[in-house]
């Protein structure tokens, strides 16, 4: 039995702590480094190298008995190295005789190697040569294709070869002679090209400059088609409207609507403008062509802003407008469609510049123009102008503004024509009823101002109660509201209804009622025209209805709504007031004719001896001549003025009576006399009385009479003949008959009335007594008449 031996104490042995760990690293095939570094850094490598030898020796010893217990094994393994030694040397021998057959086969194969890889290099040289000679024929056939581009004047087609020369061609010719000539021909080409463009840019300018006033003269007939065509609409739908209102019925009306496309109308060519663009965008350079065509084209614009100085703005304002008008449609369609050439902003400072000079241009012209004809087709073709450009988005509001400061001097100049017109009218008037013949003329000179007395066509010849001024001075108020409204409509004023009728009345009141007085008071005119002027101021009165429902109809306003009296024109109140002038020149006329009849001074026998039992011849005449005026004035006046002119001649009648016992020529009268004023007042008085009812005043005026107006002169000649004068103190008396009477004419009058002793009261014997009654009362009212004053 083997016994054990112990193990040692390593202590005994002598080991460390380190020792141990060294060994057990070393045993284990552990990293020694950390242990090596350690030693050194102890100060202690000695201790380590005896360590590690005692390493290396029990190796060995580990060695030297695994070579004992496997020796057999590593013999063989020696015998068999030999072998495969004596094999590798006759592998080596063929390996070398191999070898030098190879090496004699293979010194021919690299001499064709070496003559293939030459014809290889050739061949490569050879295919580069072959591919650069037809780049270069590529860019050369690119070069003639631009050539041909430029001579037919195909510039963007040039370029973009002259784009495919640079980009893919020129930085792969190798050939530097070449590309030095092509590198400078490629700019020489680009000026050329852009040379040749700007002068067909310059050639389209002056084109479209010339072809501008066709545009604007096409698209301001437009806007004149198309205005018709609204007021057209818009007068049918106001007669609808009317017509429904007044309960005729409801009526229907469509809104025709045409869609023109202005561009398709509005034909001009903008090619050579869009191929220069798109030319000097390919060029680089179309920031300067636009500075360039805005520049060219303010220039144009400020060209054109300039009236002609050798023929009057009155003959050229159409061309003028229209060319501003092609202009601005011509800039709308280059912004529209040549994309980025020209900015909103520009085109709005083009319109500022050509706004503010039409706005001083046209307060110019304005200001030196006197003709109202003048200014409405200038104002007309101005705002026909803003109606051509509002579509295309242009608003000139102060040009239409400008149009509306001059209405004041337009309606100056239209009323200064009417005056004119007027004046005329009544200078060539012959004051005769109108004769109408036929429907068309009673349509004409009736119908067609309202003046007509029925709705039932009267039998021709048809005499009217108006001369031929009355038609002619409605047909010159008419186109009085027209011109007025013509030239209000389409500018500032929404409603030019107050307007038009503020103008109007400015009209009758200061220019036909001044026309019509003047020509009533002139000298020239005697009763027959007075009369006639009276009716036609009474007919004209009855069309200033009519006057006031054109003004609103052509005005756009419901005529219904001026058909309230609140609505009339204060004109008609100074017609009326006319009318009354005139009233006044008839019985003024009148008058004076009835005094060359009367003449009582000459035709009556103050101090007669006799008394006739009929009326003086005198009176006959009178009555007469008041007959036939009576009855002329009953055919032509209305009722009123028949009254008022009666009336107002047997007042003149009544005072005439009276002036002549008041007249200086009249020393004396005596009770004959008397006798035979009241003989005449009472045929007078008979005939007023008859024409007061035959005329049919009695059912208008009830209780009234023309007897009336005589009261006067009847009360002086009941005074006269009344067997107690001397009662006229008497108040009641007094109030009751002779209440016209004053004082102080009658104290004149009865200190002419003197009886002498062969007049009447003396021839009478036997009325002594009534005689001398009478006289005293006479004297007694001399006396107190006499106290009195």
């Amino acid at each position: 039995m083997e016994v054990k031996p112990k193990r040692r104490n390593a202590a005994e042995n002598g080991e460390t702590t380190e020792d141990l760990v060294f060994a057990t690293l070393s045993g284990n095939g552990d990293d020694l480094a950390p242990i090596v570094r350690y030693a050194f850094q102890m100060g202690r490598p000695e201790t380590l190298l005896h360590q590690l030898k005692s390493i290396v020796k029990k190796k060995e010893v580990e060695i030297e008995e695994l070579c004992k217990t496997h020796y057999e094994e590593f013999i063989r393994a020696v015998d068999e190295l030999r072998g495969v030694l004596v094999d590798a040397e006759e592998l080596k021998g063929k390996l070398s005789s191999d070898n030098f057959k190879l090496q004699e086969v293979g010194s021919a194969l690299l001499v064709r190697l070496e003559e293939l890889l030459g014809s290889y290099s050739i061949k490569k040289n050879v295919t580069e040569a072959i591919k650069m000679s037809e780049t270069c024929v590529q860019m050369l056939e690119l070069c003639a294709k631009c050539n041909d581009h430029i001579s037919e004047g195909q510039f963007y087609p040039a370029l973009k070869t002259i784009d495919l020369i640079e980009k893919n061609y020129l930085e792969k010719i190798s050939v530097k002679a070449l590309r030095i000539v092509i590198e400078t021909r490629i700019p020489m080409i680009k000026s050329h090209i852009e040379k040749k463009v700007s002068n067909e840019f310059n050639e389209w300018l002056v084109y479209i400059r010339s072809c501008a006033k066709v545009v604007g003269q096409t698209a301001i007939g437009h806007a004149a088609t198309a205005r018709q065509r609204d007021d057209e609409m818009l007068e049918r739908q106001r007669k609808a409207e009317e017509q429904s209102i007044s309960g005729l019925g409801d009526f229907v009306y469509t809104l025709d609507f045409e869609d023109i496309d202005e561009d398709s109308v509005l034909k001009f060519d903008l090619a050579p403008l869009y191929r220069a663009y798109h030319i000097h965008t390919s060029l680089g350079i179309q920031e300067q062509f636009r500075e360039y065509y805005s520049r060219n084209r303010m220039l144009q614009l400020k060209a054109d802003l300039q009236i002609s100085s050798t023929q009057p703005f009155v003959e050229s304002y159409k061309a003028f407008f229209s060319q501003i008008a092609g202009y601005f449609i011509v800039e709308d369609r280059v912004m529209r469609t040549a994309k980025g050439l020209l900015s909103a902003e520009r085109v709005d400072a083009m319109l500022e510049t050509a706004v503010s000079k039409l706005t001083s241009l046209l307060e110019e012209q304005f200001s030196l123009m006197d003709s109202a004809t003048h200014l409405l087709l200038v104002k007309d073709y101005v705002t026909l102008l803003a109606s051509a450009l509002r579509p295309y988005g242009y608003e000139i509001a102060p040009v239409l503004e400008a149009i509306s400061k001059n209405q004041d001097k337009y309606h100056e100049l239209l009323l200064e024509e009417c005056r004119q017109q007027i004046v005329d009218v009544l200078a060539n008037d012959l004051y005769e009823q109108m004769v109408i013949k036929k429907d068309s003329d009673y349509e004409n000179n009736v119908i067609s101002f309202n003046l007509q007395p029925s709705d039932i066509m009267p039998a021709f010849p048809y005499i009217a109660t108006f001369s031929s001024t009355v038609p002619d001075v409605c047909r010159i108020v008419r186109s009085f509201i027209k011109g007025s409204v013509d030239y209000l409509s389409y500018s500032a004023h929404s409603n030019p209804f107050d307007i038009v009728k503020k103008y109007l009345d400015k009209l009758l009141t200061n220019v036909l009622t001044e026309a019509i007085l003047d020509t009533v008071h002139s000298s020239s005119v005697g009763v027959s025209q007075a009369m006639q002027i009276a009716a036609n101021i009474t007919v004209l009165e009855r069309a200033c209805d009519f006057f006031l429902s054109y003004a609103a109809q052509l005005s756009g306003t419901p005529v219904f709504s001026v058909e309230r009296p609140q609505a009339n024109p204060a004109s008609s109140i100074v017609l009326k007031t006319s009318r009354d002038a005139a009233y006044l020149a008839l019985l003024n006329l009148v008058n004076t004719k009835i005094d060359e009849f009367m003449a009582l001074t000459e035709n009556i026998s103050w101090t007669s001896e006799e008394v006739s039992a009929n009326a003086n011849d005198y009176i006959n005449e009178v009555l007469i001549y008041l007959d036939t005026i009576m009855s002329a004035v009953q055919q032509i006046l209305p009722i009123e003025a028949v009254y008022k002119v009666g009336s107002g001649v047997f007042e003149h009648i009544s005072d005439s009576i009276f002036a002549a016992f008041l007249s200086d020529s009249v020393k004396r009268f005596n009770a004959n006399a008397v006798m035979a004023i009241d003989n005449d007042l009472k045929v007078l008085e008979t005939f007023a009385d008859e024409r007061f009812h035959s005329i049919g005043l009695s059912e208008v005026y009830e209780g009234g009479s023309f007897r009336n107006s005589l009261v006067e002169a009847r009360q002086l000649i009941n005074l006269l003949l009344s067997n107690q004068p001397e009662n006229f103190t008497n108040p009641e008396i007094r109030e009751k008959n002779y209440n016209m009477l004053d004082y102080k004419k009658v104290a004149s009058i009865c200190e002419k009335f003197k009886d002498s002793p062969d007049g009447i009261f003396g021839s009478l014997s036997s009325r002594n007594a009534k005689q001398s009654s009478r006289k005293k009362s006479m004297d007694m009212l001399k006396k107190r008449l006499k106290d009195f004053t």
